[in-house]
C-alpha cells in the first residue's frame, strides 16, 4: 500500500514539474557581430541561446551578403545586438523585413551618442561594451524576472573584468602617451585616443574607410611618417590586406616601425577580454621598444 501511494505522489509531481524541454527554454539572442555575441553570452550565462552573424576573423566584414539563414534567425530572435553608425547597415534592412513588436534591439551606436559618418569601430570605445552588458542585463531581466539576480551578477563579474583592462590602458598611457602612431584605416582609432597615443594620417584612414582613393599628397604623408620615423607603430586591419597595406606593411618594415594587426571580428574560441588583453599587450611591447 505504502508502496503504491509513494508512486502516486511521484507521478503527482512529475504531472506539475516542467518538462525538460520547457526548463531548458532560453531566450533567443542574435548579435551582428561576434564580440556582441559573446556580450550576451557573458551576460545570459545558461539562459540564452546566441547566434552570431559575423563570426568569422579571416572574413573582411565589409564584404558581408545576408542570407535566408540570417533572415530566419532574426525572425525568431527575442533580442537584436548590433553596433549601428552605418557599420552594419544590412540589420536595419533586414529587421524591417522581419517586423516583430516584441523583439528588442539593442543599437551600440545609439547607446553611446554615435550617428552614422562618426568612426563606426565603436567596440574599441572604452564605453561601448560596459552600456551594451548594462542594456543587455536590463532587457533580460525584464523577459526573465525569475533568473534576475543571474544577469545582475553576470554583469557585475563582466562589469569587473573590464574594468582590468581599462587599468591596463591607464598604465600603457601613463608611460607612453603622446607616442605618434599611424594606421591604414582608423579600426583601432578609439583604443588609440584611450591610450594617449596620437594619431597620425587620419586622412588617409578616412579615405580608406569610406572606399576612396587616398590623394598623392596623402599617400606620399603616410609613406614619409614610416620612413622618418615619425610614426612608431603602423596598426593595421589584419582582415583586409590589399596591395596598399602590403606596400605600407613593407616600408614599416624597411623602416623598423613596430607593426600591430587588430581585427574587426573577434577571433574564434576566444572572449572579449581576452582579445582586448591580446592587442594590448602587443600595443605595450611595441611600444616598449621605443626605451630598449
Amino acid at each position: 500500500m505504502r508502496s503504491m501511494m509513494f508512486a502516486a505522489v511521484l507521478m503527482a509531481a512529475a504531472a506539475i514539474m516542467p518538462s525538460p524541454a520547457a526548463a531548458a527554454e532560453k531566450i533567443k539572442v542574435v548579435a551582428a557581430e561576434n564580440f556582441y555575441g559573446d556580450l550576451a553570452s557573458q551576460i545570459g550565462g545558461e539562459h540564452v541561446e546566441v547566434t552570431s552573424i559575423l563570426s568569422n576573423p579571416e572574413d573582411d566584414p565589409h564584404l558581408f551578403e545576408s542570407s535566408p539563414s540570417t533572415a530566419r534567425a532574426l525572425s525568431t530572435a527575442a533580442i537584436v545586438v548590433y553596433n549601428g553608425a552605418d557599420y552594419d547597415p544590412w540589420m536595419d534592412k533586414l529587421l524591417s523585413a522581419s517586423a516583430n513588436p516584441d523583439r528588442k534591439a539593442i543599437v551600440a551606436a545609439e547607446l553611446t551618442g554615435h550617428k552614422a559618418g562618426d568612426n563606426p569601430h565603436l567596440w574599441y570605445e572604452l564605453k561601448t561594451f560596459p552600456a551594451v552588458a548594462s542594456a543587455l542585463a536590463a532587457e533580460l531581466e525584464k523577459r526573465d524576472a525569475a533568473h534576475a539576480a543571474d544577469y545582475k551578477a553576470n554583469l557585475a563579474k563582466f562589469e569587473a573584468s573590464f574594468s582590468e583592462l581599462t587599468k591596463q590602458v591607464d598604465a600603457i598611457k601613463t608611460k607612453y602617451k603622446d607616442v605618434k602612431v599611424t594606421a591604414t584605416e582608423p579600426v583601432f582609432g578609439y583604443m588609440a585616443d584611450a591610450l594617449g597615443l596620437k594619431m597620425l594620417n587620419q586622412d588617409f584612414q578616412t579615405a580608406i574607410m569610406n572606399d576612396s582613393e587616398p590623394s598623392p599628397s596623402q599617400v606620399a604623408a603616410f609613406e614619409n611618417s614610416l620612413k622618418d620615423g615619425s610614426a612608431k607603430i603602423l596598426f593595421y586591419n589584419s582582415q583586409v590586406t590589399d596591395e596598399t597595406t602590403k606596400r605600407l606593411l613593407q616600408i614599416a618594415k624597411d623602416h623598423k616601425v613596430a607593426v600591430v594587426g587588430v581585427t574587426e571580428t573577434m577571433p574564434a574560441g576566444t572572449a572579449i577580454q581576452a582579445w582586448f588583453d591580446g592587442q594590448l599587450s602587443q600595443v605595450d611591447l611595441a611600444l616598449s621598444g621605443l626605451t630598449q
